[in-house]
């Protein structure tokens, strides 16, 4: 892609995509058709630059009714836009999702991560590409969508960090395959966020309106069945068998879920919706961010920082607007806790934002939802307009004066947009690369602006918070670790799924809910940037406190069980080959450090003796360097579940 634009068209399609979301152009400036008017003055031009932030969505468009993004669709889009291609091709080429050469119109995406990978993706990968077949031109896809509505959706292609590392954007990753029977392609994924059904794969069709299947647990069988004829795939199941306890007494944050209807916002208010919002008008600002500071409540993404203060530091910058931004974007292995709410309880969400915006004194709310998840994308944005239409949301929220919308920004398959600051950067229309601290985002954040950024579970947690009291609250869990906490139990459990547990409960109990199996190797706490845990080590209390104490770490909440049967240095592995190809690439540490991770990894499994441990003398001193010299958090925790497996379980004694 040159600096500046080329000569290439947009087809018919690729225009009215972008115009489908910009509206159509009003000068030729912005790639409408010259006029003598056009020659005299330059119209337009700081009204586009203003909209950079929905270069993201442009992209999304051209993607979903294409397949792909040419040369002349990006180059419309940058017009539209005034954004240089270059800058547009840079950011087109960092998400995985996204395609700048020619593919078929059907992409199936097969999880390959951890608990798929123990599962048996390995096997329904060939299986797959047995039956779809290998060539490298697919032709074009078909087959219908999933739901009529085909709503957004799309999978990550995997081996995301190369393409993100060189910027050739096309699809070149390692052991792709590009189906020619049925004109599918078939791609290795990172986590799809559907752990509790393992082995998963997600199929995406492209077209007018975008269509999507998913098939978990898959085999050969429904997996190409979801690829090629989509509407003939198998609905997938309610939210609500992706939660052991639904409908049991004493739930706090997953007490609707598999009880309500979550497209009915009648059913919703009739379970005590909409309380926490009233109760909160009538506190105030600074009363509902004194409950909260009160409560105790932490971010429940892993940095368990206090969400009160956070809230409490924003609402005190005089500069202004303040922003509110959820994110949604879990991509950690084995986390799947923030899709069991988006599609069991989306309302609680919308509610949950609304009472962040009116503490902060936000009157814009920002959603960004991964890419692989389009059943929780289609859930919660009819969620936001049935509450918008309502008079929930809108210029006069419930009739007191305060102003409020959401708005939904879809992920394109990069983990590294689960830092704060690379989502940041992603709505804005710049590649997802975290930004240096300080200016933390209560200071300047999305748009330059004050900014909170809490996770879905973490901003659920308010709705108890003012409907029960701080007090109550607070008697919930541990004097350091108050509340109730999600948990994502998957690997070699018999009752895989998110679990509702007051903090301080042991991982014993947690595993023994799930239905732990015998002869349990390995647990995995907090996923691919947690650490392993011996068998004998269950006694861990699951609080922020007590798994630091035990030298590991609670993260979001993942706990991945693996029995005799997983191969560990194959797993660990995998890990390395997650963030190798997670890597933003920005910084030398992570960018340089993974890699050689990766490649002492495949080393010390077919060397033994002072070879293998010299390969483990290297990797502890990349892994220190990681630690200390990366910019994000995806650097400084890469060679967390390295260490702990081989200082915890002798992986290569």
């Amino acid at each position: 892609m040159d600096l500046h634009f080329g000569d290439s068209k947009p087809t018919d399609d690729e225009r009215a995509a972008v115009d489908a979301l910009l509206g159509p152009p009003e000068s030729s400036w912005e790639g409408a058709d010259r006029s003598d008017a056009d020659l005299r003055w330059a119209r337009g031009g700081r009204e586009a630059r203003d909209r950079r932030d929905l270069l993201l969505p442009g992209l999304h468009a051209l993607n979903d009714r294409i397949g792909w993004i040419s040369e002349g669709a990006l180059g419309y889009l940058c017009r539209r836009l005034t954004v240089p291609p270059a800058e547009a091709y840079g950011v087109a080429t960092f998400y995985s999702m996204f395609s700048v050469r020619p593919r078929p119109a059907t992409v199936l995406h097969v999880c390959t991560d951890l608990a798929c990978a123990t599962a048996g993706a390995a096997e329904l990968l060939a299986g797959t590409e047995e039956n779809l077949g290998a060539g490298e031109d697919g032709g074009t896809g078909g087959g219908h969508g999933e739901e009529e509505d085909g709503d957004s959706g799309a999978g990550d292609g995997g081996d995301s960090g190369e393409r993100r590392g060189a910027g050739d954007g096309g699809d070149s990753g390692k052991g792709r395959g590009a189906g020619a029977r049925g004109g599918v392609r078939v791609e290795r994924s990172p986590c799809l966020g559907l752990c509790e059904r393992a082995p998963a794969a997600l199929a995406i069709r492209a077209g007018d309106p975008v269509r999507t299947a998913v098939s978990a647990p898959a085999t050969t069988g429904t997996a190409v069945l979801a690829a090629v004829a989509p509407d003939s795939s198998p609905e997938e199941p309610r939210a609500a068998a992706a939660v052991p306890q639904a409908g049991q007494e004493g739930l706090i944050l997953l007490r609707r879920v598999g009880v309500v209807d979550p497209s009915s916002l009648d059913d919703y208010r009739a379970h005590g919706g909409y309380m926490a919002l009233r109760h909160a008008f009538a506190l105030g600002p600074a009363g509902v961010i004194r409950e909260v500071t009160d409560s105790g409540l932490v971010g429940r993404g892993g940095a368990a920082f206090p969400t009160g203060r956070k809230w409490q530091a924003t609402a005190a910058q005089p500069d202004r607007p303040h922003h509110l931004v959820c994110n949604a974007d879990e991509s950690e292995p084995g986390t799947f806790k923030d899709r069991v709410l988006l599609e069991g309880d989306p309302y609680a969400l919308v509610e949950a934002m609304t009472i962040a915006g009116y503490a902060i004194g936000a009157h814009r709310g920002f959603l960004y939802i991964r890419g692989e998840y389009p059943r929780a994308t289609r859930r919660i944005r009819h969620a936001v307009e049935q509450a918008r239409a309502r008079g929930f949301l809108g210029d006069d929220v419930l009739g007191q004066g305060f102003a409020f919308d959401i708005e939904i920004r879809r992920g394109a398959g990069a983990y590294i947009c689960g830092e704060e600051t690379a989502l940041f950067n992603s709505i804005e229309g710049f590649r997802g690369e975290p930004r240096s601290k300080p200016p933390f985002p209560v200071e300047q954040g999305l748009f330059g602006k004050p900014t909170v950024e809490n996770n879905v579970e973490t901003l659920v947690n308010v709705l108890p918070i003012l409907t029960m009291g701080a007090p109550a609250y607070a008697a919930i869990g541990t004097a350091k670790s108050t509340g109730p906490k999600l948990f994502c139990v998957s690997g070699s459990v018999d009752r895989p799924g998110v679990y509702e547990l007051p903090f301080g409960a042991t991982l014993g109990e947690l595993l023994e809910l799930a239905g732990g199996r015998d002869g349990l190797r390995a647990i995995l706490l907090g996923g691919a940037a947690g650490g392993f845990v011996r068998p004998d080590e269950l006694a861990i209390p699951l609080t922020f406190e007590g798994t630091r104490e035990a030298g590991t770490t609670l993260g979001s909440g993942v706990v991945m069980a693996f029995d005799d049967s997983v191969p560990l240095p194959r797993l660990l592995l995998r890990i390395a080959e997650f963030f190798r190809d997670e890597s933003c690439g920005q910084c030398v540490p992570c960018r340089v450090g993974t890699v050689r991770q990766e490649e002492a990894l495949h080393r010390i499994v077919t060397r033994t003796g002072a070879a293998a441990a010299s390969d483990i003398t290297l990797l502890r001193e990349v892994g220190r360097a990681m630690r200390d010299a990366s910019i994000c958090g995806l650097g400084q925790t890469a060679w967390n579940a390295v260490e702990s497996a081989i200082d915890r379980l002798g992986a290569y004694a």
